[in-house]
C-alpha cells in the first residue's frame, strides 16, 4: 500500500469458484469487485453508506483507478482487501491493499480516486461537500485506523 490513511477498514473473504478463470485464478477484473466491497465498508465505517450518498445530492464517480497485480488468487483462498481514506478535502481517494489471510502475501495493491459531481446540475465540485468532511473528521474522533 502506498500510504495508510487516517481511516481504514479491512473486510475479509473467500476466493468464489465463479471468480476464477479456466486457468484457476481469479479474473482481473473480478479484483475491482473486492475493492469496491472494501471501500463501501470504509463510506460505512465513515457514516456516509449508500443512503446517505444518494440523499447528499451527490454522485461520486471513480475519476482514476490504478492497480498493481503482484500475486495471483486462486478458487476458495481467504483474501483480505484493506481500504484506507488517504484524501477526503478536494477529493476522496483510498488506496487498497489485498492480502493472503494465511501468510500475508500480497495480492494486489491499487488506488482510487473519485470527486463530487452534484447530482442536478452536473457540475464537477472542486472540494468534497461539508457533509462528507464533518463524516470523515467525526470518525477520526471515535478513532480512525
Amino acid at each position: 500500500m502506498r500510504a495508510q490513511g487516517v481511516i481504514t477498514v479491512d473486510i475479509e473473504f473467500d476466493v468464489a469458484f465463479h471468480d476464477v478463470d479456466m486457468v484457476g485464478v481469479v479474473w482481473h477484473g473480478h479484483y475491482l469487485r473486492y475493492l469496491e466491497n472494501a471501500r463501501w465498508a470504509l463510506m460505512n465505517r465513515l457514516d456516509y453508506g449508500l443512503d446517505r450518498m444518494l440523499a447528499s445530492g451527490y454522485a461520486w464517480p471513480v475519476v482514476d483507478l490504478q492497480a498493481r497485480y503482484v500475486n495471483p488468487a486462486r478458487y476458495g483462498q481467504r483474501l483480505r482487501a484493506r481500504a484506507s481514506l488517504v484524501e477526503w478535502e478536494q477529493r476522496l481517494a483510498i488506496n487498497y491493499m489485498l492480502t493472503d489471510v494465511a501468510d500475508g502475501k500480497r495480492i494486489l495493491r491499487a488506488r482510487t480516486v473519485q470527486v463530487a459531481v452534484d447530482g442536478r446540475s452536473g457540475e464537477l465540485q472542486f472540494a468534497c461537500p461539508a457533509e462528507f468532511v464533518e463524516c470523515v473528521h467525526a470518525a477520526m474522533a471515535k478513532g480512525g485506523a
